[in-house]
């Protein structure tokens, strides 16, 4: 089935793309940024397909509905005429959204195997096609990178859900003195592993693989609990530690024994004991990706949750995602600030 109406408006929604993008692609060059959204389908008029740079690649993926051929040959000519590099195509359009489709022999070494790309000069590994769903760099975070690399000089900081280390990355190369990536996921913690040894940071960064909720709650001191009647598996054990600069970027919703996170009816849960691991003076950076929550509400209830601990917060500065990545009315999905606390 086709993602598009008619043959020519898929063209015609990637050209525009690529045009209203000028300026910020020349931006990226001088910024030595070779990552970046090239098409935001949601919002530039194909719903479900994204279109990204990743190094030396394109990546096109579809979560909604599959590419016929005549319209992965049309993207892929428009592409290439941009920037002549391989092309490869992840249709992740189940409902699992795992990749659904075969590539050539050819496409298929290239998407398997770790390639390296820059932003701002940092370094970070990218494999298009792996164990996992996405390609080891969640792009949008690329504000967030570029606000933990600016305010990390000679700073301890704590990296929550961290994925494959992006954010602490950047902030051991902007002068972090500690940084503590605490991810479940062993895999993830592999890649960013490779990226602190691209950036020649590993002597700055710590990898700890554990469940967010007992990682948390020991480093603020509290006691670790977990869901009613739910056996707790063995965690790492972490000593009370008070962080310059916290970063939390929690899933949308996921479950284990330990507790629940829940970014619509739940923030708090993760929120509480992060800010009790910020040091006065410190700054937590706070994300939520959730569309349907209302980005004052949410800064209020933050706000709310810093004044029952007892404390203030005296600064905040909105991160706002960058123009590849475009959104109707100024709102976009993913909502990031920085609380500086008393």
């Amino acid at each position: 089935m086709s993602i598009s109406p008619s043959p020519q408006s898929l063209p015609q929604a990637l050209a525009s793309a690529i045009s209203k993008r000028t300026q910020f692609l020349a931006h990226a060059e001088e910024n030595d940024t070779n990552c970046y959204r090239i098409f935001h389908g949601t919002v530039e008029g194909i719903n479900g397909l994204n279109i990204d740079r990743y190094g030396e690649a394109w990546l096109i993926q579809s979560f909604h509905q599959s590419l016929t051929e005549e319209e992965l040959v049309q993207v892929s000519e428009l592409l290439t005429q941009q920037t002549p590099l391989p092309v490869i195509y992840n249709d992740r359009s189940n409902k699992n959204s795992r990749v659904l489709n075969p590539l050539s022999d050819e496409n298929e070494t290239f998407a398997t195997s770790e390639q390296k790309m820059q932003e701002n000069g940092i370094l970070f590994s990218s494999k298009l096609r792996h164990e996992g769903q996405d390609p080891l760099l969640f792009l949008d975070m690329r504000v967030g990178r570029e606000y933990v690399k600016a305010h990390s000089q000679d700073c301890s900081v704590l990296n929550l859900f961290s994925y494959t280390c992006g954010i602490g990355t950047a902030a051991a190369v902007g002068g972090a003195s500690r940084v503590v990536n605490i991810d479940f996921s062993s895999f993830a913690l592999a890649a960013g592993k490779k990226n602190a040894q691209l950036n020649h940071v590993e002597d700055v960064c710590e990898f700890v693989q554990s469940d967010a909720f007992p990682a948390l709650r020991q480093l603020a001191g509290l006691k670790v609990g977990g869901r009613r009647n739910q056996k707790l598996p063995a965690y790492p054990k972490l000593a009370a530690t008070q962080f310059d600069l916290v970063f939390l970027d929690p899933p949308r919703y996921a479950k284990s024994p330990f507790g629940i996170v829940d970014l619509i009816n739940d923030y708090q849960s993760l929120f509480k004991p992060a800010l009790l691991t910020t040091k006065a003076k410190g700054t937590i950076v706070c994300c939520n990706n959730v569309a349907k929550v209302d980005r004052q509400a949410w800064f209020d209830s933050l706000v709310r949750c810093v004044e029952k601990q007892g404390r203030q917060v005296t600064h905040h500065t909105w991160l706002d995602c960058h123009e590849d990545f475009p959104s109707f009315d100024g709102n976009h999905p993913l909502k990031i600030v920085a609380l500086t606390l008393s």
